[in-house]
């Protein structure tokens, strides 16, 4: 008989007291590693993303919510795998609640502004008052240690990185990323930085504090490419669909699409030219070579898309293939969430609401890394109301009894 392997973070546990999009995702990321996660939200309203529309219900999808158990799309996305409880933590008693949270637990993971998670009672100091080998991750906009940042979304993020500049073309306006990438990206870096810290914990005994700020994840990564030197040499830092200084490298219009393509070395230049029937311009001198293709990078692009503008998508992908040359159809998010290759490898996964319209086709992400002794995925916890998993938090773990939980719902704390 096959046993179901384990998933890799079975046996630690998380307080997750994040909301939004970048702490719940860090979160997430761990609840699909196999790490339980509680996540604590306010009573009054819980997460802000339960109110982002659109959402799923009795009426299937909708816009605005009509019903009370209308579910955001977005909640149901980042609260998978997580057990819900609802406490104030505003409230006075909710720092004995928390700290005893954190005597069971192992991480917090935390994304209030900076300086509001101490002002709260909650923040690393008092964890590790509670727990010294709690590892506490603060994920926010500008560092843990920044009190004048603000507060920061994603397309704040985004325009302070450089990252809008970084697309499109010269003397157009910025281009914002279709995706929350600030906010997908330093999730990532938190559960970097929390998996190292468990690591140093299992040589130490002692937990740390782990900073994670938005800012500084996606400006790291605008900062892989070196805009001074570019500037220097004369080239062009926003070249649109393509990328001159690779040349040529990137999107080109088909007549009923438009095709990803890479030929950046004299092989893939070769095939490339051969599949468009035009094999001399290997001996033409403005291509005969990589730094000609770049120096000469506007007019092999013009080339390229006159030839391309004339055929229809799939036979200018049957042609590049033929050549071996790298390329791609451009594909709708639509179409590519289905990739038989992402299904196979639950890179996306399906979500549904619990009571209606199981047969909506709803796909959502998974956790994108495979192992050859371990499994990912997500339990069936999943805080549909706010507070769903009180009474087995509370009760079961914390062992509060009954009179104690009543009483602190009767005081608006849970």
């Amino acid at each position: 008989m096959t046993q179901t392997p384990p998933r890799p973070l079975e046996g630690l546990r998380v307080i997750d007291l994040t909301r939004a999009l970048a702490g719940p995702y860090a979160t997430l990321l761990l609840a699909g590693l196999g790490a339980e996660v509680i996540k604590v939200e306010q009573p009054q309203g819980g997460d802000l993303a339960r109110e982002n529309s659109p959402y799923v219900g009795r009426d299937g999808i909708v816009v605005e919510r009509r019903h009370d158990d209308d579910i955001s799309i977005s909640h149901l996305t980042r609260a998978r795998g997580k057990y819900g409880v609802a406490l104030d933590l505003k409230k006075p008693e909710a720092k004995e609640i928390f700290a005893d949270l954190v005597r069971t637990a192992d991480i917090v993971v935390e994304n209030f502004t900076a300086g509001t998670a101490d002002r709260l009672g909650v923040g690393y100091e008092a964890a590790r008052a509670a727990n010294p080998r709690i590892v506490y991750c603060s994920l926010s906009g500008f560092g843990a240690d920044d009190l004048d940042g603000g507060k920061a979304m994603d397309v704040i993020i985004q325009a302070l990185s450089g990252a809008m500049f970084s697309s499109g073309e010269p003397g157009e306006p910025p281009v914002r990323f279709g995706i929350p990438i600030a906010d997908m990206l330093a999730p990532v870096f938190s559960v970097i930085g929390i998996l190292a810290a468990i690591e140093q914990r299992h040589r130490t005994g002692i937990g740390q504090h782990v900073d994670v700020s938005m800012l500084g994840a996606l400006t790291s990564f605008v900062a892989i490419e070196n805009w001074s030197a570019m500037a220097a040499a004369g080239m062009a830092s926003r070249t649109g669909l393509t990328v001159r200084r690779l040349s040529p490298f990137g999107v080109f219009e088909c007549a009923d699409g438009y095709v990803a393509l890479v030929a950046v070395h004299e092989k893939l230049a070769g095939g490339l030219f051969r599949a468009m029937e035009q094999p001399e311009l290997g001996d033409d001198p403005r291509f005969a070579t990589r730094d000609a293709r770049v120096a000469n990078a506007h007019d092999l692009e013009d080339r390229i898309n006159a030839w391309a503008r004339l055929l229809p998508l799939a036979d200018v992908v049957a042609r590049l293939e033929a050549e071996g040359v790298p390329v791609a159809p451009v594909r709708h998010p639509e179409d590519a969430l289905v990739d038989p290759r992402v299904v196979a490898r639950n890179e996306t996964m399906p979500i549904a609401h619990p009571d209606y319209h199981p047969e909506i086709d709803l796909r959502t992400a998974g956790v994108p890394i495979q192992f050859s002794a371990a499994r990912t995925g997500f339990d069936d916890a999943l805080p549909v109301r706010i507070g769903e998993h009180n009474d087995a938090v509370y009760g079961t773990l914390l062992g509060y009894t009954a009179e104690r939980r009543a009483a602190l719902a009767a005081a608006g704390v849970v």
